[in-house]
């Protein structure tokens, strides 16, 4: 699978059944080049207008599921919920 495919897929959580977004970076062990976490916007400020500051970083453990179009996800989304560094 490439990070093109995985970039048209939905992140859904199974426990709350919240859709989080789609994915918009991957991390990797470069020694190993196995997939460590997804990486998926978090929402948006105000009306969606400022943007966002953080993110959801999902480790690849955390994943239950790969489908066609979604990815099925079980998470605490607030422990998943970092802010962005740019």
């Amino acid at each position: 699978m490439r990070m093109c495919d995985l970039k048209e897929k939905e992140v859904i959580n199974c426990r709350d059944g919240e859709r989080l977004g789609y994915v918009c970076d991957i991390e990797f062990d470069i020694n190993s080049a196995v997939i460590t976490k997804i990486i998926v916007p978090g929402p948006c400020k105000i009306w969606g207008i400022l943007g966002r500051d953080h993110e959801y970083v999902i480790s690849f453990c955390s994943i239950k599921q790969i489908g066609t179009d979604v990815i099925l996800v079980d998470i605490d989304t607030e422990a998943c919920l970092v802010k962005c560094i740019f």
